[in-house]
């Protein structure tokens, strides 16, 4: 039997003595510990205070269970605030000056936690709070209070973005009429704003409220437009809210609700059924706690705890205010020892003991400022996440977006500050889900509610409509029935809105009110939507941007901008020089040029070779001139010898025709047919001629005139169509106007009556066109304006158009009898391109043969001769006569004979004379020009041959040759 070694035995035997002696020296250790009072200030009667407590002992319980080497030891000293601001304050009060203690966790609320941190400041004692959530808390600036939770502004960025999730515009605060309600609300609408929610109206519901006025304000909510609404109160008030607003039936379809973090906590920690059947479909903010094995360890643990000294809350359930309360239990703990063990007491304030109160006998923590620094410090993982302070706040967390169904709530989405709104988180570096899962809305909806609606119950729209006595009336018309002494309104602005409205995928009541406006202004019409004295404004009303200021538009039903109207006339000039007119100037230029151009071509070409392209040189340019003149009536006489003259002259015998051709077409309309023309077409000829203009009374017109330059006593303002052709027809200089201003709709509606006497200029100012006008956010706008999309795309719009303006086949556009017979050089510069690259390429081809030919006469004699010199050599060989042509030998041929032969029908001198040239030296076939040059001996045929009509033609080879 092998023995058990002693060695091991002993080792492990003084192990367990040594750990025993360790854990009695730590009880010593927690026996000497020097105490630290810490005051609690709580709402004690309240259920969640008493979840709290259990907390906040436990976290003291394990932070020291693992540190028994600490100095230092937490002492509670709790007192209740009895739900009141002043008792709140008397217990602070009395901590700190009868128990001195070193920070107070609490108090419970935003309003009592006001007052308590004036006095932590005045006494240099830090305040915790684990629940005051007001961020009118932080205006403060105190640099004692830590917000051991959340501020409420955390959480506005992640209700905005539920509003963008669901394409929400408007919503409507519901908060409880206090510090803790209204310090939410800047923030909230502020973040609302930045994503172009807009908050008509603010719901503002006192503590102490009955029921019958909470009834009263739901149903005055009823009766707007919006469906969204926001709550943020306490859970007592929420309750009887949302109870009261299912009984009246604001908790069906079609309604939103969302509940910010405090109501969905107060709501989800612990379930009751009877209040969970009320929120049924209801959005919740909540912040957002991630799962861990701690965090589920504690959760047990807790309960196993709370249910031993409570054995009858056996339903309770841990709460965010309980992980609060234990983490900023913990830090304060931490930071105490962190702060030293030393100066734990006060300085007296010195003062008289007669004449002092509690608060003037206040004394200062000494070791306020060193706990200071250490709770600014800390830093650990918490229960809730990461724990640390920044300039006296936690770090904004995320949110989890909860959807209350059944009995609980339901997680559709998680927000955060980097991410978003996403379904779930995901790692930095990955790409997270974004958006929200599917949400069961009030009345059982899956289907997310638009937002708001037209109440049944609300009266009808009123929709303002502008009265004019004269004018247009074809866009609006205002009329009274003196037999039924009922108010007819007519137009075709009306028209269209009535379509519009039909065309919306819900019922729209409304009903037409006349406007009288004996300023004949459009802005106080549109005023009066800014002022809720009309819900909108239907009519010719022009989209402009100072209105949009203050009030919406839709998207405009008509054409756009501001164009002048002038009077047409024939424009038919018989004078001396109408025949100049088909042609602008540049092209008269063009062609004048290419005439030359072509000419000193074909006199390059032809004249060393023709000779009716030779002579003196005034008849050489003479005849060139003449002959590329006359190729205008193709009647030139010279005739061509130079194949590349022939071809240079087809392709300008082509451009020469349409030139032509186009001329005569262009002038006889000029001559013959009645050219309408505008008498004006520039608005600065208008302004420097100091020409009168006309604008429609009451129009923005008059603006964007003077703008432009116009002197103010030369702006007439007209009331109709009518009045408008009375000014026209005396005329600038007799009391009259020389043209007219306005926008296009207009416009088009005089020349539908005038069309043969005036014509529309370009528009001169961009405008939006005509609108509908609604107050600014309006929920009306977006659906008007797809409905006005719907109606002007399809035939409804066309049909209007006819019923008020008549057919278009009417009366032609005033843009076709106005048109242009001249003819410019942009419709005939590719004909000139083709015929000048001919004529150059055929220069170029002709000089390389000529230099090719004559390169030995063009060699000089004197290689230090100067290019002067060369070049005179150059054109003396050039301008003469090519001796080596067949044209030129018959030319030769009969200067001897002293014949002049006819230059059509000669026969070629090839079938009457043979060159007999020899060279004096047989081995050299070139001669030069030297004057000791032997001339070639040339056979020449027997005149008398010539007349001798019945001898036959000789032939080459029955020549005879004199010198032989």
């Amino acid at each position: 039997m092998r023995k058990t070694p002693l060695k091991p035995v002993i080792s492990f035997l003084l192990f367990l003595c040594l750990k025993i002696l360790f854990m009695e020296t730590g009880v010593a250790q927690n026996t000497t510990s020097i105490p630290v009072n810490v005051g609690v200030v709580l709402d004690l009667e309240y259920f969640d205070v008493n979840i709290a407590l259990s907390c906040i002992n436990m976290a003291l319980s394990d932070f020291y269970a693992t540190r028994g080497d600490y100095k230092t030891r937490l002492v509670l000293a709790i007192r209740d605030s009895k739900k009141d601001v002043v008792g709140a304050a008397a217990a602070a009060l009395d901590l700190i000056k009868n128990v001195e203690v070193q920070a107070i966790l609490g108090p419970s609320t935003s309003m009592q936690a006001n007052f308590v941190i004036d006095l932590g400041e005045k006494a240099q004692v830090p305040i915790m709070s684990f629940s005051a959530t007001s961020p009118f808390l932080t205006s403060i600036k105190s640099t004692y209070f830590f917000r051991a939770t959340h501020s409420d502004s955390a959480q506005v960025n992640a209700i905005s973005a539920l509003f963008q999730a669901f394409g929400w515009i408007e919503a409507v605060p519901i908060y409880i009429e206090n510090e803790y309600g209204e310090g939410i609300i800047p923030y909230l609408i502020d973040s609302l704003q930045a994503v172009d929610v807009r908050v008509p109206y603010r719901s503002v519901i006192s503590p102490s409220a009955t029921d019958d006025q909470i009834i009263e304000e739901l149903y005055k909510l009823m009766t707007m437009q919006t469906r969204v609404f926001i709550v943020h109160m306490y859970g007592y008030l929420g309750t009887r809210l949302f109870a009261k607003a299912k009984e009246i039936g604001m908790m069906s379809e079609g309604y939103v609700w969302i509940m910010t973090d405090g109501l969905t906590t107060d709501f989800l920690s612990s379930p009751s059924p009877s209040v969970t059947d009320t929120i049924q479909g209801v959005l919740g903010i909540k912040p957002y706690v991630p799962r861990t094995k701690e965090l589920e360890n504690f959760r047990v643990r807790w309960k196993r705890k709370f249910l031993q000294d409570n054995p009858n809350n056996i339903d309770a359930e841990l709460s965010i205010y309980g992980l609060w309360a234990y983490d900023a239990t913990k830090a304060l703990a931490g930071a105490v020892e962190k702060a030293g063990a030393t100066n734990f007491g006060f300085q007296k304030a010195n003062v008289s003991s007669s004449s002092s109160t509690d608060l003037a006998t206040l004394g200062v923590s000494l070791n306020g400022p060193n706990l200071l620094q250490a709770l600014s410090n800390t830093s650990f993982k918490g229960l809730t996440g990461d724990y640390h302070f920044v300039d006296g706040q936690l770090q904004s967390p995320a949110f989890q977006i909860v959807n209350v169904n059944g009995n609980g709530g339901r997680e559709v989405g998680l927000w955060t500050p980097t991410q978003g709104l996403v379904k779930q988180l995901e790692p930095t570096n990955s790409t997270s889900m974004s958006g929200i899962s599917t949400a069961i809305f009030p009345g059982d909806a899956t289907v997310a509610p638009k937002g708001w609606e037209i109440p049944t119950n609300e009266k009808k729209l009123k929709i303002g409509v502008p009265v004019i006595k004269d004018g247009f009336v074809e866009f609006v018309a205002v009329t009274k029935d003196p037999s039924s002494n009922t108010t007819k309104v007519t137009g075709y602005c009306i028209d269209v809105f009535d379509a519009v409205v039909k065309a919306l995928p819900y019922a729209l009541p409304y009903e037409y009110i006349p406007h009288a406006m004996p300023a004949g202004t459009y802005d106080d019409l549109a005023y009066q939507v800014y002022l809720k004295n009309y819900d909108a404004v239907v009519g010719d009303v022009s989209i402009v941007f100072n209105r949009s200021l203050y009030i919406d538009y839709t998207l405009p039903f008509t054409e756009s901008g501001v164009s002048m109207i002038v009077p047409i006339a024939d424009n038919n000039s018989k004078n001396a020089w109408v025949f100049m007119k088909p042609l602008t100037w540049d092209l008269w230029v063009s062609s004048f040029f290419f005439f030359l151009f072509i000419g000193f071509v074909v006199w390059v070409l032809e004249h060393r070779i023709n000779e009716d392209f030779r002579g003196s040189a005034s008849d050489q340019a003479g005849t060139s001139f003449w002959f590329s003149f006359s190729t205008m009536v193709f009647a030139q006489r010279e005739k061509l010898v130079s194949n590349l003259a022939r071809a240079v002259v087809i392709i300008w015998f082509f451009v020469v025709l349409v030139l032509t051709q186009s001329y005569t077409a262009s002038l006889t309309s000029l001559l013959t047919v009645q050219q309408l023309q505008p008498t004006v077409t520039d608005v600065h000829d208008l302004i420097m001629k100091g020409g009168y203009v006309g604008y429609l009374k009451g129009s923005f017109v008059r603006e964007i005139l003077l703008g432009l330059g116009f002197d103010e006593s030369k702006l007439m303002m007209y009331n109709s169509p009518e009045e408008c052709h009375e000014l026209f027809s005396k005329g600038s200089g007799n009391g009259g106007i020389a043209a007219a201003f306005d926008e296009v709709p207009y416009m088009k509606l005089f020349l539908s009556k005038y069309c043969t006497k005036y014509t529309m200029i370009d528009p001169t100012f961009k405008t939006g066109g005509f609108g509908f006008v609604f107050p600014k956010g309006s929920p009306l706008v977006p659906d008007i304006s797809r409905a006005i999309l719907n109606v002007t795309e399809g035939d409804k719009m066309k049909q209007i158009e006819d019923a008020w303006f008549g057919k278009k086949g009417s009366c032609p556009d005033s843009s076709t009898s106005v048109s242009s017979n001249i003819l410019s050089l942009k419709s005939f510069w590719g004909l000139f391109l083709i015929a000048g690259l001919a004529a150059f390429l055929a220069l170029i081809i002709f000089i390389a043969m000529f230099v090719y030919r004559e390169r030995r006469d063009l060699r000089p004699s004197d290689p230090t001769a100067s290019i002067w010199d060369r070049t005179k050599n150059f054109f003396r060989i050039f301008i003469q006569r090519d001796s080596t042509s067949q044209t030129s030998r018959q030319m030769e041929l009969t200067d001897r004979n002293g014949i002049s032969l006819p230059s059509m029908g000669v026969p070629s001198p090839s079938a009457f004379s043979v060159h007999t040239q020899f060279p004096e030296d047989p081995s050299s076939t070139d001669y030069d020009s030297s004057p000791n040059r032997q001339a070639p001996q040339e056979a020449v045929i027997n005149i008398d041959q010539l007349t001798n009509q019945n001898q036959e033609r000789p032939t080459a080879l029955e020549i005879d040759h004199e010198n032989n």
